[in-house]
């Protein structure tokens, strides 16, 4: 049996991150429990609950699988390179990873053109067929997803095939399994690129619409409170297109640096990937009043007369 032989340093960074990973995951499991009781009790859901539900199963996932191999990764790396737990790992964290990334874009998507207003017959042509759009969409994302898995299981088992996984060889078989990956490097590279162009393009698109609706508001002088309610739109809507870059940015990172993963400065940007999920949800969840009622509700300090002011 390989023996763990984990620094403070490494014991600093698996307290962290698991921290982090299992606050998401109870998060995203809050998201998904209450939607899937609300689909039991309606009998159906709403275009923006399919997308939220398939996102908080989609960064549940990716939160369990991303702690599990940074887990082994820290305290058991030998493990990490042994089949089939190589191949079982990045397929599915790549899976699951691609469908957080491409559901987001859509949950982006839906809002564009949910709350924009524009003229443009090809817009409102979108917004009447919308709710038929987004199982498409959200199907599309799987689909990409999926191809990206079968070309990740591909490389990782050419890379491992005739490869001895002692540890005199770690370091060989370690070196050729980057070497294979870095075809997949591209191809994630342009679905990263692909999906962050959709979420920067929807989000401008629908500043830019709550921008000229808000100006018109206040050039007719109507209710001050439609405009505050714009403005806290705005503001929701910027600060998830600053974490989705700031996400964005830490992906390419660990994509350019993956033979680096014990630096000190690696570890920072892996502090933010473990938080995005938790609290990319987290905003969610506040944005929504039947979400944001229930939260309160089981939260022990709901009878504090503080917390609820």
């Amino acid at each position: 049996a390989q023996q763990s032989n984990v620094t403070a340093y490494g014991a600093t960074a698996v307290a962290i991150i698991s921290l982090e990973a299992f606050a998401g995951m109870w998060i995203n499991a809050f998201l998904v429990c209450v939607i899937c009781t609300a689909w039991v009790k309606k009998k159906t859901l709403n275009s923006n609950e399919k997308i939220l539900l398939l996102l908080g199963c989609s960064r549940f996932c990716s939160l369990c699988l991303s702690w599990v191999y940074y887990f082994l990764l820290i305290t058991y790396p030998n493990y990490i390179y042994v089949q089939p737990t190589q191949q079982l790992l990045v397929s599915f964290r790549s899976f699951f990873n691609h469908s957080d990334m491409w559901v987001s874009a859509c949950l982006c998507v839906f809002y564009c053109i949910k709350i924009a207003n524009f003229r443009n017959s090809f817009f409102i042509y979108l917004k009447v067929k919308l709710d038929r759009i987004v199982p498409w969409l959200l199907l599309g994302s799987k689909i990409f997803s999926l191809v990206i898995v079968i070309l990740v299981h591909d490389i990782s088992d050419e890379a491992q095939c005739n490869n001895s996984t002692g540890p005199g060889n770690l370091w060989k078989v370690n070196m050729k399994i980057d070497e294979h990956f870095f075809p997949l490097y591209f191809v994630t590279g342009l679905g990263l690129v692909t999906s962050f162009t959709t979420v920067s393009s929807s989000a401008l698109l629908l500043l830019l619409s709550l921008w000229r609706h808000k100006r018109k508001m206040q050039t007719n002088s109507m209710n001050s409170l439609s405009v505050d309610a714009h403005i806290r739109a705005m503001k929701s809507i910027l600060s998830f297109f600053i974490m989705y870059s700031i996400n964005f940015i830490f992906f390419i990172v660990t994509m350019m640096n993956s033979r680096k993963r014990g630096n000190p400065r690696m570890f920072i940007v892996y502090v933010f990937l473990f938080a995005f999920p938790g609290l990319h949800s987290i905003i969610l969840i506040l944005s929504n009043p039947k979400l944001e009622k229930t939260l309160l509700w089981i939260l022990p300090c709901v009878k504090c007369k503080v917390c609820m002011k």
